[in-house]
């Protein structure tokens, strides 16, 4: 765990997203994020496969209403980055749909040009 916490930056529609999501899964995702946030990780929480190992993580709910997954990001110093949050619809399988993950690769672009965007005006200081 780190003493300084890390801002929450929220890309796209993930905030609204999370919102929409019963207050039992937004509870529990916000936990995860929160823990996120001082440098630590839920137990729940697992690499994201697709990513080849950057730093993108996703926690897994389940609740009379179906499963949800919140999907963010640590990989940078700068902010942990919500990418995405949504209730899983398929019905063959675990893998998450071919939309959402085109949504989640997006979005870690967006937070990709952000932190860089960050670091150059931290060097023309």
């Amino acid at each position: 765990m780190t003493d300084k916490e890390r801002p929450l930056e929220w890309i796209g529609s993930s905030y609204k997203d999370l919102m929409a999501l019963p207050p039992d899964i937004r509870r529990r995702f916000g936990y995860a994020l929160s823990l996120a946030q001082m440098g630590d990780q839920d137990d729940a929480a697992k690499v994201h496969k697709g990513f080849g190992g950057a730093g993108v993580l996703e926690v897994v709910e389940d609740d009379a209403g179906g499963t949800y997954r919140g999907v963010y990001t640590v990989k940078f110093a700068e902010a942990v980055f919500v990418l995405h949050c949504f209730q899983k619809k398929s019905k063959s399988g675990i893998a998450t749909p071919k939309g959402d993950m085109d949504i989640i690769r997006a979005r870690l672009k967006v937070a990709e040009a952000f932190v860089q965007e960050l670091r150059n005006a931290k060097k023309g200081h």
